[in-house]
């Protein structure tokens, strides 16, 4: 028996014998029969039954055994077949990888009468089948598990795949990209390298030469003498500073002094 997904069917079987024989269905492979109302069941009696909106599960053989207490019991085998398009499920859509890794991609694909299945790159490109390309197909039934092995993964390898499922019913495809992982030590690349410490509530980050040195600049004074440049020490500079400041004090301080205006007059 043939029949397209979502139709009824009715499978019949006729024994004669005496007494009459009583007659059983069941599925050959052990499963339970999935009936029309959602019931499920080992066994049906009766010299027919109907399958209501059949799918692929019902898909199989059933058996029609004839027993009437006289042995030994007849029976007969029925295959039915369901017919649908392809369908496909990928569980991983976006796929890294780092260059020279080993990588395997997969699809799953199911479609009565059987389909043809490939994988196909950028541009509905067919993947070539050998070299560093290894497609494999699983095939269970109606189930074909696709996978597609990449033995090395170069730049070139980055990009869109599809899998692809085609059968005399339609077709379609499922996708997936595959994207550069850098490498574990990239991470350690920053535009300024260095650790980071903190000093009096400032971050400050350390090893980048320039930086130092634009700070340095400013914190360090440089006078010519004869073409050449010297640094003098800023501890020295603040020492000077400060005696110049005493001197400048203590001379005011003689000069009210000693002004006879700018005295201050104490009664007597």
């Amino acid at each position: 028996m043939v029949v397209a997904e979502g139709r009824n069917v009715t499978l019949r079987c006729a024994a004669t014998g005496s007494p009459a024989p009583n007659i059983t269905w069941r599925r050959e492979d052990g499963q339970l029969i999935h009936l029309g109302s959602g019931e499920k069941v080992a066994t049906v009696e009766g010299s027919s039954f109907s399958l209501t909106k059949v799918d692929r599960l019902h898909m199989g053989s059933y058996l029609c055994i004839a027993s009437n207490g006289v042995p030994p019991s007849v029976s007969k085998r029925i295959m039915l077949t369901v017919h649908f398009p392809p369908m496909i499920w990928v569980q991983n859509q976006l796929v890294g990888a780092r260059e020279g890794q080993r990588l395997t991609l997969e699809c799953s694909s199911e479609a009565f009468p059987k389909s043809i299945n490939y994988w196909t790159r950028d541009k509905d490109k067919i993947v070539p089948q050998g070299g560093k390309y290894e497609p494999v197909l699983v095939d269970n039934a109606y189930k074909i598990q696709m996978r597609l092995t990449i033995s090395s993964v170069s730049p070139s390898d980055y990009g869109s795949y599809k899998c692809v499922s085609r059968n005399s019913l339609g077709d379609t495809d499922g996708s997936i990209k595959v994207y550069p992982i850098s490498s574990s030590n990239s991470n350690d690349s920053t535009n300024y390298k260095g650790k980071l410490r903190h000093n009096s509530g400032n971050d400050i980050l350390e090893g980048n030469r320039d930086m130092l040195k634009e700070q340095d600049l400013k914190l360090r004074g440089r006078k010519e003498h004869g073409g050449d440049v010297t640094d003098y020490d800023e501890s020295s500079a603040n020492s000077n500073g400060s005696s110049l400041l005493l001197v400048v004090l203590v001379a005011l301080c003689l000069c009210l002094h000693h002004h006879p205006q700018m005295r201050t007059l104490h009664p007597a």
